[in-house]
């Protein structure tokens, strides 16, 4: 029954409905999860957390309103808020978990072209950890969960022109900590379109592309 609804409908269904409810959680909650994880390094305060996202998002569905981003932001938003009191809680510098962003290429790659990417990939990985939290955690909305430029304005508060700048800096960054590597620039280059890493592109695009 709710397969046949659109988001929308399914959004209006659950705020009186808890098996409507149950299918918005269905669809979002590896995506949340997975934000979640990659902010915090640890399974245990990840599934914690996931659980109480969607536990605040079901007190609260009867109060939201589509002011025309998607209802994802709005969980991505709430996800936001209790990663920042958990670090504020915990008192502990952020653990990431980038080193699990899947980056590999294709399994059936050539051992010699599998060693090559495995290096850029370290390369990149090392220079995204060394880049302030804000950065990092959006690079992983944009390149782990594909969200437009608008849809991380709304999860971390700030307008669509604020992160295009916020990603052009981050872009220049990532430039100058890959340039300290001077023996491996030529292996793993940023330029200033994009970066390609094998079957699975990181595509770090110029300010310049709206989404």
């Amino acid at each position: 029954m709710f397969d046949e609804m659109d988001e929308a409908q399914l959004i209006e269904r659950a705020k009186t409905d808890p098996e409507a409810f149950g299918r918005l959680y269905e669809l979002y909650v590896e995506k949340i999860y997975n934000y979640i994880y990659y902010r915090l390094g640890n399974h245990h305060d990840a599934e914690d957390l996931t659980a109480k996202v969607f536990y605040r998002a079901l007190n609260h569905i009867a109060h939201y309103n589509n002011k025309g981003a998607p209802f994802a932001a709005w969980l991505y938003r709430i996800a936001h808020n209790l990663v920042v009191n958990w670090r504020r809680d915990h008192s502990r510098r952020q653990i990431v978990g980038l080193e699990d962003v899947d980056l590999t290429g294709d399994k059936q790659e050539s051992p010699q072209h599998a060693a090559e990417q495995a290096d850029e990939r370290e390369l990149l990985l090392a220079a995204m950890q060394r880049l302030p939290r804000e950065r990092q955690e959006l690079l992983v909305m944009k390149f782990v969960e594909r969200m437009s430029n608008a849809e991380i304005g709304q999860v971390l508060g700030r307008s669509e022109g604020a992160i295009k700048s916020l990603y052009h800096r981050t872009l220049v960054s990532l430039k100058e900590i890959l340039a300290e590597h001077e023996n491996l620039v030529n292996e793993a280059k940023v330029p200033d379109e994009a970066v390609s890493l094998s079957g699975k592109s990181l595509e770090l695009k110029e300010l310049g592309e709206t989404q």
